[in-house]
C-alpha cells in the first residue's frame, strides 16, 4: 500500500518542525514541504530577535503558555544535538517605577503557574549586580531564557528532514489547492503535488493559503514591522544579556528592549508599525495588493481606534532615532542617540479579528484532511518543535477516533 502523502505549505521554522515531528512519529509517511523562497526560514523565522522565550508572559492554560515552556526545552535539546549556537544567559524583566511593580508580581506568578523554573524576584541592588547599567526599582530574573541562531536551526531542520526521507521543495509557491477525492491537488510555480493531508504553516500568508483550500477565516493576517537598532560596539558593555520592560496591559506589544545576539553585538527594539507589504522589511517596500487587503479589513480600523496613542507613538518612533533612544533610556539611562546604528527588521504575522482584537493564542483549525495554523506569532520560533508535535498529535488523534 502506498504511503500516506502529507504536504506542508510553508518552510519556516514551524513548517520545518512539523515535518520533523511527522517523520519521527511515522517514518513511513511520504512528507513533502513546499517553500516559495530559495531557502527555508527566510521570513519570520530568521527576521527576529533570536531570543529563546521561556513562557513568562502568556495566559496560564493557554496553548501559547504550554507550548512555549515545552518548546524552549525541546529547542535547546535540538541545538545541543545539532551543534547550533545557543546560550542560556537569562533575562531581566524590569519595573522602572512603583506603578509597574504590581504588574511585575503578576508576571512572576504567571510564570510560576506556567511551570518556569527558578524565577527570582530581585530588588534594585540585586538587579544591578546582574545588569549594572539598568534603571528600575525591581526585576524578575528568568534564568531559562537565552539566545540562539535561528538561521542555523532552520538549516539543520531542513537537512534532518531530507536525512529522514522527507522532501524540501524550494521556489515552490502554492498557487491553487483543489479537492481530489479524500485529499487535494496542490499546484505550485514548479509542479503539482497530490496530498492525502494538507498542513498549512504559511505564516505571513496562512490566511491566503487557507482560502485557496476553501477556508473562509474570519480573522485576517496583518503585518507589523518591528525595526531594530544596534548599539555601537564601544557601547555594548551597557547590556550584558537580555533586558525587557514590564508590558503595559493597555497595549498589545512588549515594548522596546535590549538583546545580546548570539554572534556578537546588542540589538535594541523593536517598535511595531503596520508594514505596507506582508514582507515589508523596509519603509519603502509597498505591495498594493497587501496594502489594499489590510486597509479594506474593518478590524484594522477598529484596532487603530482602540489604540490611537500607541499607533501614533510607534509611527513617530519609526522615523525618529531620538524618540527611539528616549524609550530605551527608561531601561538603560546612559543610552544616547549617537549610540544607535541602524539594525535589521522583522515582520510579525499577527491575526486580528474583525472587531480589532489581536488573536493572542496560537490558532489551529482542523478539517478531515487538512490542518491550518492561522496564528503563530512570537514565541512560535522558540515553541516550533512543540507546535509541530501538537499538530501531529491532533492529526493522529482524529484519525484514530
Amino acid at each position: 500500500m502506498a504511503a500516506q502523502r502529507f504536504v506542508i505549505v510553508g518552510g519556516g521554522i514551524v513548517g520545518l518542525a512539523t515535518a520533523l515531528k511527522l517523520l519521527a512519529k511515522r517514518p513511513e509517511l511520504d512528507v513533502t514541504l513546499l517553500e516559495k523562497e530559495a531557502r527555508v526560514g527566510n521570513h519570520q523565522s530568521t527576521h527576529n530577535s533570536g531570543v529563546l522565550h521561556a513562557g513568562l508572559y502568556y495566559k496560564p492554560g493557554s496553548r501559547k503558555a504550554r507550548l512555549a515552556v515545552q518548546g524552549i526545552r525541546e529547542m535547546i535539546r535540538f541545538c545541543e544535538e545539532h551543534g547550533v549556537a545557543h546560550e542560556i544567559c537569562g533575562k531581566l524583566v524590569v519595573a522602572t517605577d512603583a506603578e509597574e511593580v504590581s504588574r511585575l508580581r503578576t508576571l512572576l506568578e504567571r510564570g510560576q503557574q506556567n511551570g518556569l523554573r527558578d524565577l527570582q524576584w530581585l530588588e534594585a541592588g540585586a538587579m544591578r549586580e546582574i545588569e549594572p547599567h539598568v534603571a528600575g526599582v525591581a526585576a524578575v530574573r528568568v534564568p531559562e531564557e537565552g539566545i540562539v541562531d535561528y538561521r542555523a536551526v532552520c538549516d539543520a531542520m531542513s537537512l534532518e528532514i531530507v536525512r529522514k526521507g522527507g522532501r524540501v521543495e524550494l521556489q515552490s509557491n502554492v498557487t491553487r489547492i483543489t479537492p481530489d477525492g479524500t485529499g487535494c491537488k496542490i499546484g505550485t510555480t514548479q509542479k503539482e503535488y497530490a496530498a492525502d493531508y494538507l498542513i498549512n504553516c504559511a505564516g505571513l500568508h496562512c490566511d491566503r493559503v487557507g482560502m485557496l483550500a476553501g477556508e473562509n477565516p474570519e480573522d485576517r493576517i496583518l503585518p507589523f514591522r518591528g525595526e531594530y537598532y544596534q548599539l555601537r560596539s564601544d557601547r555594548t558593555h551597557l547590556v550584558r544579556n537580555l533586558i525587557y520592560p514590564v508590558p503595559d496591559p493597555k497595549f498589545p506589544f512588549l515594548g522596546v528592549h535590549f538583546t545580546r545576539m548570539i554572534h556578537g553585538g546588542v540589538e535594541a527594539g523593536p517598535n511595531a508599525v503596520l508594514a505596507l507589504a506582508r514582507e515589508g522589511y523596509t519603509k519603502t517596500r509597498i505591495s498594493l495588493p497587501d496594502l489594499t487587503d489590510a486597509l479594506s479589513f474593518p478590524g484594522l480600523w477598529k484596532f487603530m481606534a482602540q489604540y490611537p496613542r500607541m499607533c501614533w507613538d510607534e509611527t513617530l518612533r519609526s522615523f525618529s532615532r531620538r524618540l527611539f533612544a528616549q524609550s530605551l533610556r527608561k531601561l538603560v539611562p546612559e543610552i544616547e542617540e549617537s549610540d544607535l546604528t541602524p539594525g535589521g527588521a522583522g515582520v510579525r504575522a499577527q491575526a486580528i479579528s474583525p472587531n480589532g482584537e489581536l488573536v493572542q493564542d496560537f490558532r489551529l483549525v482542523q478539517r478531515a484532511n487538512a490542518l491550518h495554523l492561522f496564528n503563530a506569532p512570537s514565541p512560535a520560533a522558540t515553541a516550533s518543535l512543540a507546535i509541530g508535535g501538537e499538530i501531529v498529535e491532533l492529526i493522529f488523534q482524529s484519525s484514530s477516533s
